[in-house]
């Protein structure tokens, strides 16, 4: 897929060498779509993926850690690498294809910033920083643990919306009222 893109991104009219880059208004809203992008795909193939063959002989792999860390984000099979990674280089190419208007430097800061947001939500922390805590429709690593951890629900990326339009984060959500009431719980157990 990398050595392939090269040659079609310059098919599709990508600025390889152009001076100056791109405004930095103009990066944030194509990274942006890209994302919006990139999460839509993601989730009805993330979701496809969890699909009895599919999953058995292809997905299964990535799930062999039922509590993820960074590197996991990348481990996965050839196949699933294929499937998925079209999210990520389709929203540029689509993109450039219908505008001609995209610098290889926005392609270049939009697959680094998703390599960080798959990491992210692998990494199994919820650090203060988090870009949940201060984008609140983000997935981050706690939605996505818990993808990891019961197989089923949370296939968004970068956003929820999709699992909650769609009803695939129902049982995730059961889940954080009843550990929050088991927190409550203890906390009540420990105050006597």
């Amino acid at each position: 897929m990398i050595v392939g893109f090269h040659p079609i991104a310059v098919y599709f009219g990508m600025a390889i060498s152009a001076v100056p880059f791109p405004s930095i208004t103009k990066m944030i809203f194509q990274i942006a779509l890209f994302f919006i992008f990139e999460d839509f795909f993601h989730y009805w193939a993330h979701r496809g993926l969890h699909y009895g063959p599919f999953y058995k002989h292809i997905h299964k792999l990535h799930h062999e850690w039922s509590a993820p860390f960074g590197l996991a984000a990348e481990y996965a099979h050839p196949i699933e690498v294929i499937i998925l990674g079209t999210g990520t280089i389709g929203g540029p190419l689509i993109w450039c294809f219908f505008t001609h208007d995209l610098h290889l430097i926005t392609t270049l800061t939009w697959m680094t910033l998703r390599l960080f947001q798959a990491v992210e939500a692998h990494s199994g922390y919820d650090f203060p920083w988090s870009t949940h805590n201060w984008l609140p429709f983000w997935s981050g690593s706690e939605h996505h643990d818990y993808h990891h951890m019961a197989f089923t629900n949370n296939f968004s990326t970068s956003f929820r919306w999709w699992d909650h339009i769609f009803g695939t984060n129902k049982k995730y959500l059961a889940y954080k009222e009843r550990r929050a009431n088991e927190l409550k719980a203890q906390e009540a157990k420990k105050a006597l």
